[in-house]
């Protein structure tokens, strides 16, 4: 059961990275579907290095510098240009599963080192991912360069008018974005399942997407999503550790899409957001063109 709990945690931590980059991204309005394949990226090209270097702190930069090229890229396409935010980001994912699949093939098969050691019995990641949350929550909520994301997010018009300047913080946060991603994908081809092959993140980078709205964009809330769905995933691995006999093991790797679905439609409703007042930033998904 400890066991269990351990993976369940380090499952946790992949998903709650990489939303919190999406988080960070769609705070200041920039929405990027293609987490998947910033996703898949960073588990490659870290896996790559990593196993070229036998070195773990350089497949890790590589992740977050592949990440940051292309929350780079997404923000030319979605900031400077226009282009709508959903197009990029499938074409994002697209890419990711294209490239990598062709790139990492060579690759195929187990990293080959040392696995990384755990700390009081549990990945060291999942203290990076708390911390990471912590810092998140507090530069959104208490600082001045929080109150500019959220203003650009929500009333890009208005922030422009007060002196922030939109598309430059749009541009940090979509690469801020991108390194955490990459940094997610990272995680899971380094630590949690340092195994690659093609499609190797297996649409955990949806499960991230959703988070972050059922999250209600809220890092501490978006944590507790994140132990929750990580829980399923791993009880949909090894279902006899709590409930032996009860269906297939493959039918239990469907109940998180599932419940991911059941929980977008529920916040999709209207008695939803009057009850709860899920805080979608209003100007989400949204091109900005500085008038005049």
């Amino acid at each position: 059961m400890w066991e269990l709990l351990v993976r369940s945690l380090a499952a946790s931590t992949v998903l709650a990275v990489a939303a919190l980059g999406e988080l960070i991204g769609q705070r200041s309005g920039v929405l990027n579907v293609g987490i998947e394949g910033v996703m898949l990226f960073g588990a490659t090209f870290g896996f790559i290095v990593a196993q070229t270097t036998g070195n773990y702190v350089t497949g890790f930069l590589a992740a977050i510098a592949v990440g940051a090229l292309i929350g780079l890229m997404h923000g030319v396409f979605s900031i400077s240009l226009g282009v709508d935010q959903v197009v990029s980001g499938m074409g994002i994912w697209i890419l990711g599963f294209g490239l990598t699949t062709y790139i990492g093939s060579p690759f195929t098969g187990p990293l080959g080192m040392e696995r990384i050691p755990r700390i009081f019995g549990l990945s060291p990641f999942f203290y990076v991912a708390v911390a990471l949350i912590i810092l998140t929550w507090f530069v959104l909520n208490k600082t001045s360069l929080g109150l500019k994301i959220r203003s650009v997010g929500e009333n890009p018009e208005v922030a422009e008018v007060s002196g922030i300047n939109v598309p430059r913080t749009r541009f940090l946060c979509v690469i801020v974005s991108g390194m955490l991603m990459g940094l997610a994908g990272a995680i899971y081809g380094l630590n949690y399942n340092p195994v690659w092959t093609y499609n190797l993140v297996m649409g955990w980078g949806f499960i991230a997407l959703a988070l972050v709205f059922f999250s209600m964009w809220n890092p501490f809330i978006l944590l507790g999503g994140a132990v929750l769905f990580g829980a399923l995933w791993q009880l949909a691995l090894s279902p006899e550790f709590v409930l032996p006999g009860v269906m297939s093991r493959y039918l239990w790797r469907m109940v998180p899409f599932v419940i991911t679905v059941f929980a977008l439609v529920l916040m999709s409703t209207r008695w939803f957001r009057t009850r709860f007042g899920a805080a979608k930033p209003e100007a989400l998904g949204i091109p900005y063109k500085k008038e005049g």
